[in-house]
């Protein structure tokens, strides 16, 4: 990487600076890693949900009709299997899905092995909405990851995955 990059402080480093002046005894590395992975997604969110508002929806929307484009033909789950997926409460869910029918983007209907079960589906217009915003929002990170060559993406999705399969055990 160009060594003038590296020499360059961003502001966690100058938050750092401050808290060695002030707290020399604390160690604050976490923060090199965390405190960037803040600032990062904080940075990134507003772009990425206006690339899901171009299509009108909102992320936790897009979160829904992606979860089912991704699920495979025929791009349809049970209600559980969507909120246990998307780790949200079933509430939550369920508005998610009211705007989203009314939108024509899903349907529910009874499962044809059990009756009392609803299946939720992705309708045509569903899946091309789904489909085209997952290729801009694509498109626009492969953008902002562009300060990255590809070895240093791969590193950092490597050691990214490190840390997030520790966190989850």
């Amino acid at each position: 990487m160009d060594g003038a990059v590296e020499e360059r402080q961003d502001h966690v480093d100058r938050l750092r600076a401050q808290w060695a002046r002030e707290l020399p005894d604390l160690d604050t590395s976490p923060m090199a890693v965390i405190g960037r992975a803040r600032r990062i997604t904080l940075r990134l969110r507003p772009g990425i949900e206006a690339v899901f508002a171009r299509h009108g929806l909102d992320a936790g929307e897009f979160d829904v009709i992606s979860t089912l484009l991704r699920s495979g033909e025929p791009w349809q789950l049970t209600p559980t299997a969507l909120y246990q997926t998307l780790m949200i409460s079933s509430g939550g869910l369920t508005a998610r899905l009211n705007r989203l029918e009314a939108a024509g983007l899903i349907r529910r209907r009874e499962a044809q092995e059990d009756r009392r079960s609803l299946l939720v589906e992705l309708t045509e217009t569903g899946r091309a909405k789904a489909e085209a915003a997952f290729r801009e929002d694509m498109a626009l990170e492969r953008r902002l990851l562009s300060g990255l060559d590809a070895a240093e993406q791969a590193e950092l999705a490597r050691l990214l995955t490190r840390l997030a399969l520790s966190l989850e055990s």
